[in-house]
């Protein structure tokens, strides 16, 4: 099987490949396994994964990758994938930006896709990237001791607010209305925090030489300005994702997302999805939803690759032993 997407959901796909006794291979454009985990959030604590009070995104994927690489299957990092085809022989021919796989089925774990982000609305802003502006925290640790602005108001901006507040002299969050789209219980915690917030309020100017030095900020109610003192600014306001090359190989798209019945199956026959990437009545979108769509991708893959195959194997234990 052909796994695209080396996220958790593609990395727990990779290890039900193994207990199912089918070999796959993870292509993934990223350089490293992980996902999002790992790219853009690696010390951020995930607390909704089931047997996990709380578990660091870093810890959570090096111990997916554990789980994974018991089957050995074959990792190629750092490729994007262009063309998807199937062959007369039945074989799916995925083809790369530098190779070609072949695989007998193909399960999607794309996550959000390609993404990048959304840009801050101060003109100047994009000029400090590398320069005191970041778009995720990549080590809590390089923020100690300096004061930090935190722009927007979901999960992310929340998130960041609270990690940086352990270590920061100080954080601001500003956003641009009064009601936060994060978490509640993220929510609570940021009002009992010691983060100075700022709603009705958005960036307005960027200041200073080499380094970011200040900021100018605007209330968009009263149109008042503050000017405060920064050493940095942690962008929250997301970002933008797009399939690529995906949205051209004839699967039904909705939105951004591709649409899977109950089995994951896509509208093309041996090509299923998990996760992020995929929609239907009632999704949501979790780390642990994709948990358990990836053995439904697996099981009904290898049903269709062998049809005389049980699509349930039995309970973990029995299969094992």
């Amino acid at each position: 099987m052909l796994i695209i997407g080396g996220g958790p959901t593609g990395l727990f796909a990779a290890f039900y490949c193994g207990m199912r006794g089918a070999s796959c291979k993870i292509i993934d454009s990223l350089p490293e396994l992980g996902g999002q985990l790992s790219t853009l959030y690696p010390e951020k604590y995930i607390f909704d994964v089931a047997g996990f009070p709380k578990i660091q995104a870093r810890t959570l994927v090096s111990q997916l990758i554990e789980q994974a690489m018991q089957s050995k299957p074959g990792i190629h990092l750092d490729e994007a994938v262009k063309t998807l085809v199937k062959r007369e022989d039945e074989l799916f021919e995925l083809h790369t930006d530098k190779s070609v796989h072949l695989g007998k089925a193909v399960i999607i774990c794309a996550g959000i896709g390609a993404f990048t982000p959304r840009p801050l609305p101060a003109p100047t802003a994009h000029e400090y990237e590398g320069r005191g502006l970041a778009y995720y925290i990549n080590r809590v640790e390089s923020y100690r001791g300096k004061r930090v602005l935190v722009v927007g108001g979901g999960d992310s901006a929340v998130d960041y607010a609270l990690m940086l507040e352990e270590v920061a002299a100080s954080v601001t969050l500003i956003h641009r209305r009064d009601q936060f789209r994060a978490h509640e219980e993220s929510v609570t915690k940021l009002h009992e925090s010691s983060v100075h917030i700022k709603t009705f309020c958005e960036l307005a100017e960027v200041h200073g030489d080499n380094w970011i030095e200040s900021a100018v900020l605007v209330n968009n109610q009263t149109k008042e300005t503050e000017k405060i003192e920064l050493d940095a600014i942690v962008s929250g306001l997301g970002f933008t994702a797009s399939l690529g090359p995906i949205k051209e190989w004839g699967l039904e798209i909705e939105k951004n997302d591709i649409v899977v019945n109950s089995k994951m199956e896509t509208n093309i026959p041996g090509v299923y999805a998990a996760g992020d990437v995929v929609t239907y009545p009632g999704k949501v979108k979790l780390i642990a939803t994709g948990f358990g769509e990836a053995p439904t991708a697996v099981n009904n893959a290898k049903t269709f690759i062998d049809p005389k195959a049980r699509l349930f194997p039995g309970h973990s234990t029995s299969m094992k032993h």
